[in-house]
């Protein structure tokens, strides 16, 4: 599992993760969407602290600074 995600990447995804925590825990989205929304800042969280995104493999994407994708290698 080679990270894929830069610095950039994980401050984006650690900020909507809380502000999807604050509008589910405050009751300011309920029901489907808001459960939908907290799983979605987990899913968040984890990314960022594994420095991986599973949706980047197949694209052969990487937002780490300076990196290139194996196409262009």
């Amino acid at each position: 599992m080679t990270k894929n995600m830069g610095s950039a990447d994980k401050t984006i995804r650690i900020i909507l993760a809380l502000l999807f925590g604050i509008l589910y825990f405050t009751e300011t989205v309920t029901g489907t969407p808001g459960f939908i929304l907290l799983i979605l800042g987990i899913i968040f969280l984890l990314t960022s602290f594994v420095s991986f995104c599973p949706l980047y493999t197949p694209f052969k994407s990487s937002t780490i600074k300076g990196s290139k994708s194996k196409e262009a290698k």
